[in-house]
């Protein structure tokens, strides 16, 4: 269980998905006001992160996948992969892959392949 924090509205989940500007928490939708950005910080164990675009993604905790279309990463700990059309990675340790089409990635440890068509790597391959 994690404790999140969209666009300054706490919540508690497992999982989140971003689909069309709409955010969903453990399969259920959350109304938010009408905004042009989403925010979210997520504090705990999060099983999946699915967002199609955001304006920023913290996760102080772990994490088993992360999947973005547009959206900055910035984590701790991810059990998984993490992928993102566009967008930076930034993260302490990676147990799977990380791929980005366009953007930085930037790890302490990644276990897995790391792809970036357009950015910098920097990370230690364990």
């Amino acid at each position: 269980m994690a404790n999140m924090i969209i666009n300054n509205n706490g919540h508690v989940g497992t999982s989140i998905s971003v689909i069309n500007g709409k955010v969903f928490i453990d399969g259920k939708e959350v109304k938010l006001e009408d905004q042009k950005t989403i925010n979210i910080s997520i504090d705990g164990v999060v099983d999946n992160l699915s967002v199609d675009v955001c304006s920023s993604l913290q996760v102080k905790g772990h994490v088993n996948t992360i999947k973005t279309a547009s959206a900055n990463v910035i984590c701790h700990n991810v059990d998984g992969n993490i992928n993102t059309t566009s967008g930076d990675v930034d993260c302490e340790d990676v147990k799977g892959s990380v791929q980005t089409v366009s953007g930085d990635v930037s790890a302490k440890i990644i276990n897995g392949d790391v792809k970036t068509v357009s950015g910098d790597i920097k990370h230690k391959r364990n």
